[in-house]
């Protein structure tokens, strides 16, 4: 219930709609009770019986009749498909709209979560919670939530009937009940698990499946083939024995509903003749019994069926809630200011201590500043935080203790929008997404970006020619994740984008990794032409890059080990001049 609590603020909107999708199946289920009446009165005031059976009140002709009950008949089926066909509409389209709330919601909230929180979590699975999980949902609302609401209606209904005809009758139809009860709350709180577990296994397949594909040629290369299939195949297996076994228990809930709805009938057929002989009811009556168990069974069979359904829905639920209410997202603070227009950009951190979630602490009073236009490099042994520090300037983490200030303004009374808007980030695997060059380039800005101001970009990053030699120029589509680039391709089509953004402050973490010395090359040049008057801050590995600086900090221990031009570094015979020498 606490779940499905959690959906409550979705629904609110959409309350009239349900009301009137609720009324219209009541109504339906009004006609589909009304149906066999028409038989009955056929059989008891038309069919003929002996005189001394037949009813008193058959005055009316024979024809007449036959006539006023075929018309009934035809008539509450046809409203009752009416009435369920408004239900159904009125069901799926709020269904479908609450539906898409949540995913764009957990969409919004997915983005918004910690770095920390995506560092441990595998893609895959999130992928499938956002995608499948509530798909799962939307159908579980339409195919089995409303048929069972409809269901229970019926159920209800023909209970009433029965026992208002014949309480006695009513009972032994009934007697099957308590017992199929119990067996479907065993069994659909055991498919619940199994249903829980099994979505659990398609998350663990889905993140293989894409972990390999992502770097398939990684795998191709290193002959990983058989590994991976293996792992795969083990995932997979699980997952199969899951949905068996999910299977087994649904198929036997199913099949123990024939078989006791198969004994109410009996009891009916048998104890009903009886009561017919004894003329305690009429034949009419006893038609309708039978057709009021085969329908009230009916349901309960229905229920079987959709317990499967409703119970993977319920564990896909839970797995959308657990996203929905993870808070480990960073926020604006109460009262935060848009960052000022005239930035300066000199970045400065005080005593910055910060671990990461597991503990592993990272920065133990580092101070830096980095002054208005100066260039910056950050080096030092792997692991030291090089990257973190670049992530805490972004605030995609904050501080533990301490303050980053912009322009002597705490980035954490900025908000975060203008904060990052007043940042420019390279990140070492830049972000490429499926579209052409001229998307790509404009991807983040808050305005339309000019052709000319495309080119400029392009030439600052030495890539205008590249693009030019293309048969679509600027218009050319790039694969997913920039495929049909090489490496520093990539990256320089980054540093045009960060360009194009004309922030007072950028930040590049390690933009010339696993490039040869030719891109290398390419990605400095316009790493020197992009940073020309910003606030630069370079995160780098590469020390003839570090050099080109105006200043080194190296980091080690937590805080800043040394800091000062390469020359004055090298003479001082630190970190620098030792990972020079080795």
């Amino acid at each position: 219930m606490a779940v499905l609590r959690r959906f409550r603020p979705y629904v609110r909107g959409h309350i009239l709609a349900l009301c009137g999708a609720v009324c219209a199946l009541i109504l339906s289920t009004l006609m589909r009770l009304a149906e066999p009446w028409p038989l009955k009165f056929v059989i008891d005031a038309v069919v003929p019986v002996p005189d001394a059976q037949a009813p008193a009140a058959t005055q009316i002709d024979p024809m007449l009749l036959l006539a006023l009950c075929a018309g009934g008949l035809l008539l509450a089926v046809l409203l009752r498909a009416a009435f369920h066909y408004i239900a159904t509409v009125v069901f799926a389209g709020v269904g479908n709209r609450m539906l898409a709330r949540v995913r764009s919601d957990l969409f919004r909230h997915l983005q918004s979560l910690s770095i920390g929180f995506h560092a441990k979590s595998r893609t895959g699975d999130l992928t499938i919670r956002l995608v499948s999980d509530v798909g799962m949902l939307k159908d579980a609302l339409v195919t089995a939530a409303m048929p069972l609401l409809a269901n229970v209606l019926i159920f209800g209904g023909m209970i009433g009937v029965m026992l208002w005809l014949d309480w006695r009758l009513a009972l032994v139809a009934l007697a099957p009940l308590p017992v199929l009860w119990i067996l479907s709350r065993l069994l659909t709180l055991r498919i619940r698990k199994v249903s829980r577990t099994q979505r659990k296994r398609q998350g663990a397949l889905a993140s293989t499946s894409s972990e390999v594909l992502a770097g398939i040629a990684s795998v191709q290369t290193l002959g990983l083939e058989e590994h991976t299939n293996k792992a795969f195949s083990g995932a997979n297996e699980k997952e199969m024995r899951e949905g068996v076994k999910g299977a087994r228990l649904t198929a036997g809930l199913e099949r123990s509903v024939d078989v006791l709805a198969g004994l109410g009938l009996v009891g009916v057929l048998f104890y009903g003749t009886l009561q017919v002989l004894d003329a305690r009811i009429t034949p009419g009556d006893l038609l309708i019994f039978v057709s009021y168990l085969k329908h009230t069974y009916r349901p309960i069979r229905g229920y079987a069926k959709y317990a499967a359904r409703l119970a993977k829905a319920l564990a896909a639920a839970e797995r959308v809630v657990d996203l929905l209410d993870r808070d480990d997202a960073v926020r604006d603070r109460p009262g935060a200011q848009p960052a000022p227009a005239d930035l300066q950009g000199r970045l400065t951190f005080e005593n910055v201590h910060f671990a990461h979630q597991d503990g592993a602490k990272v920065f133990d009073g580092l101070d830096l500043t980095v002054y208005e236009e100066e260039r910056v490099a950050v080096i030092g042994p792997s692991g030291a935080g090089k990257s973190t520090l670049a992530a805490l300037a972004l605030r995609l983490h904050d501080v533990e203790k301490g303050q980053i200030k912009l322009d002597g303004m705490d980035i954490r009374d900025l908000t975060l929008q203008s904060l990052r808007a007043s940042v420019a980030f390279v990140p070492q695997e830049p972000l490429i997404m499926s579209g052409t060059i001229r998307d790509n380039l404009a991807l983040g800005l808050d305005r339309d970006a000019s052709d000319d101001e495309l080119e400029e970009a392009a030439r600052r990053a030495v890539l205008h020619d590249f693009i030019t030699s293309l048969p679509d120029g600027y218009d050319t589509h790039l694969a997913e994740r920039g495929a049909t680039l090489s490496g520093g391709q990539r990256q320089r089509l980054s540093l045009a984008r960060a360009f194009l953004r004309r922030t007072p402050v950028l930040i590049l973490d390690e933009p010339t990794t696993g490039l040869d010395r030719e891109s290398a090359a390419s990605v400095i040049a316009a790493i020197d032409s992009v940073s020309e008057g910003r606030t630069t801050l370079l995160i780098t590995h590469d020390l003839e890059l570090a050099a080109r600086c105006d200043r080194i900090a190296t980091i080690s221990g937590g805080a800043v080990a040394e800091t000062g031009n390469a020359s004055s570094l090298r003479a001082a015979g630190g970190w620098l001049a030792t990972a020079e020498a080795s």
